[in-house]
């Protein structure tokens, strides 16, 4: 078989009338993929702003394999929808777009819901020993520098916003560019590259390096190696929808994606084991830990290429329930980690085993933020706007990706 494409997947350039509905898939299940991530935390054997006396392993181990790509493919998602928004927006529109979409949402959710996470956290730590302290102390510990962090301290979940909003203020150049002469000679020299077997892979040498340099200097979470990491998945999640022959190669390489994806996962695994150093915060300091920052990052290119490859199969179709997804995804988002920090607060004091424990908590916090998106900020104009719903009802098209 040759290395290139066939002709036959060069087809269908235009995008301008395709709808993506895979897209909208891909975005909804994955908000509802950090909910779990998030309400399971209560019960893994790391940190998190609520924990369960009884924790277990199983739970860790399982979030440990989402962790690699989980973000990186919610960023690539995020700008792929950016390559939509953009289509039909002057930059002056796309900017007031994602300031109502985004910088909106997370000034509101942080003004309004950050504080009750604070008490939460601080309470729950007070009772259990983790903090001693008063309340005003407890936020005197958090990180306040003026850097990327700023955006997890003020906002806890809602950093996704923050770095959503910078992405998209700092990519309206970058995909300015692309559409610009020059522009168009790179893409077609990515195009061309990708086409070969593997060549997809090219789109994670960016992740990889911006992972390598920063990550010495910038370790912690949320940290400015967390921040130009992400980037490059979003600037991949634009170049990569923007062109069907690059959606073609991830479709047809999904074999590759996945295992790549996989061998990468398990080499950082073993070295994770062999070394005992599972920090997601520490600092390469020798060529091992170099290696498993690189494999870190093959491993959130190949799986985010994988999952857009099942998308791209088997989810490009609309429904009711896409639709429902589409209008509810910023404020279930925006509401949903306050949710699960206030119940979780009481039911882990609860003398009872770990699973119903974790039942309660996942099924109680999808319920309840599910009903305050449905009974209140839906009905609520005020409310519907602050929490970035969109105004009048919302067919699922592709601009509606973004």
């Amino acid at each position: 078989m040759q290395g290139r494409v066939d002709p036959g997947l060069e087809i269908n350039l235009n995008t301008e009338n395709t709808r993506l509905y895979y897209i909208d898939w891909l975005r909804v299940l994955a908000i509802f993929g950090v909910f779990l991530f998030h309400s399971s935390s209560v019960f893994n054997t790391l940190d998190f702003h609520i924990k369960n006396i009884d924790q277990n392993e199983i739970i860790t181990i399982i979030q440990a394999f989402f962790f690699p790509w989980g973000m990186p493919l919610f960023f690539t998602i995020a700008g792929a929808g950016t390559w939509f928004a953009l289509r039909r927006r002057s930059s002056i529109e796309y900017i007031r777009e994602r300031t109502n979409r985004l910088l909106i949402p997370f000034t509101v959710g942080s003004l309004l819901l950050s504080p009750i996470q604070f008490y939460f956290e601080w309470s729950h730590k007070i009772q259990t020993n983790v903090f001693e302290g008063s309340f005003i102390q407890f936020l005197a510990s958090l990180p306040w520098e003026p850097n990327s962090r700023i955006f997890a301290t003020v906002g806890y979940h809602m950093w996704f916003l923050g770095f959503l909003f910078l992405f998209s203020m700092l990519g309206l150049p970058i995909f300015r560019y692309f559409r610009s002469n020059f522009g168009r000679k790179i893409m077609s020299k990515l195009i061309a590259v990708s086409q070969y077997r593997s060549g997809i892979m090219v789109f994670a040498l960016l992740p990889i390096i911006a992972r390598l340099i920063f990550q010495p200097f910038f370790p912690y979470e949320h940290d400015w190696a967390d921040f130009f990491y992400l980037l490059t998945f979003f600037i991949s999640g634009y170049l990569v929808i923007s062109d069907e022959r690059l959606r073609m190669v991830i479709k047809r390489d999904w074999w590759i994606s996945l295992g790549i994806g996989t061998l990468s996962f398990l080499g950082a695994l073993i070295i994770s084991v062999s070394t005992g150093e599972f920090d997601i915060e520490s600092i390469p300091r020798n060529s091992l830990d170099f290696i498993w920052w690189g494999l870190f990052a093959l491993c959130g290119w190949c799986w985010t290429a994988f999952i857009l490859s099942i998308g791209i199969r088997y989810l490009n179709f609309s429904n009711r329930s896409l639709q429902y997804g589409q209008e509810a995804i910023v404020p279930f988002f925006v509401v949903h980690q306050p949710v699960i920090i206030f119940i979780s607060y009481f039911v882990v004091q609860w003398d009872i085993s770990l699973i119903p424990k974790l039942v309660i908590v996942v099924l109680g916090s999808f319920l309840l933020s599910i009903s305050l998106y449905h009974f209140v900020v839906k009905r609520m104009g005020i409310l519907s706007v602050a929490f970035g719903m969109k105004t009048g009802r919302l067919k699922v098209t592709p601009e509606n990706v973004s």
